[in-house]
């Protein structure tokens, strides 16, 4: 009755669903993965967020000193003047709202001498010559103490983001230590402050950018039972479609051995 699965055609059929079985398991796996890693992302920016501030170079101790994973995020706080001859901004940055403008970074010049401190002040709307400085807010004169976000430098590996060259003077398009401290020959600690709050507090300054949204967990998890439930389908699929063509066949063969019915005579 079931012969004819090994026709040529059922053949490849069962061959293409035992392919697909494997590949779906593994991409449910995939989206798992990621799940467990956005909660992970999350729980590590919970705990960064609530945590006491810390002074910004006792995480980062040395020029150039890469940001580890478990320390991104943590609050930090520094003291110092900023060195507003040095400041730049990084093109292409949206606000809360997705409107396309600028993050405006300062050097902070540390008290204690140990470095400087690249700030990001925060986010200005561009203005209506691109290849022109934006109106920024002036940054506070005088010994300022500054709380924020440690966070690693930017790469274009880590943020998609192409760094090319011909840009317009104090523009660029990735915040990097590395790079601003060949630029301006400053000694710059690894990592940046991404500024939260200052005392004494400013008359007017960027706009702050928002606290990381830490409570999404994304659908990856929705996306893996998903691709599950799709391998499940794949077995039960043939089953049904074999089922189907079985009862056509055996239909079609007793529609075949049946006497024809005789021809009433004229």
């Amino acid at each position: 009755m079931y012969r004819f699965l090994l026709t040529r055609q059922w053949l490849i059929t069962m061959l293409i669903a035992l392919l697909l079985i494997p590949a779906t398991i593994e991409l449910g796996f995939w989206q798992l993965h990621r799940h467990e890693a956005r909660v992970a992302r999350n729980e590590l920016i919970g705990r960064a967020l609530t945590a006491a501030p810390v002074p910004f170079d006792t995480l980062s101790t040395a020029p150039g000193t890469a940001v580890p994973k478990d320390l991104t995020w943590r609050a930090v706080t520094a003291t110092g003047r900023y060195d507003t001859a040095h400041e730049f901004v990084v093109r292409k940055r949206t606000d809360s709202n997705g409107t396309i403008g600028y993050f405006v970074v300062t050097p902070l010049k540390l008290s204690d001498g140990r470095g400087d401190v690249l700030v990001n002040r925060g986010w200005v709307a561009s203005g209506d010559d691109a290849t022109a400085y934006p109106p920024v807010p002036a940054a506070p004169g005088g010994e300022v103490t500054l709380t924020g976000r440690l966070r690693a430098d930017e790469t274009s590996a880590g943020s998609g983001i192409r760094d090319r060259a011909g840009l317009p003077d104090r523009q660029f398009n990735l915040i990097s230590t590395a790079q601003q401290a060949e630029d301006t020959g400053a000694t710059l600690l690894g990592g940046y402050l991404e500024l939260t709050a200052t005392a004494p507090a400013p008359a007017d300054q960027p706009q702050l950018i928002p606290e990381p949204n830490h409570s999404d967990i994304g659908p990856h998890m929705a996306y893996a039972i998903q691709w599950w439930l799709f391998t499940a389908m794949i077995p039960v699929g043939v089953w049904v479609l074999a089922r189907r063509e079985a009862r056509d066949r055996a239909k079609q063969a007793a529609e075949a051995a049946a006497p024809a019915e005789p021809v009433p005579a004229a």
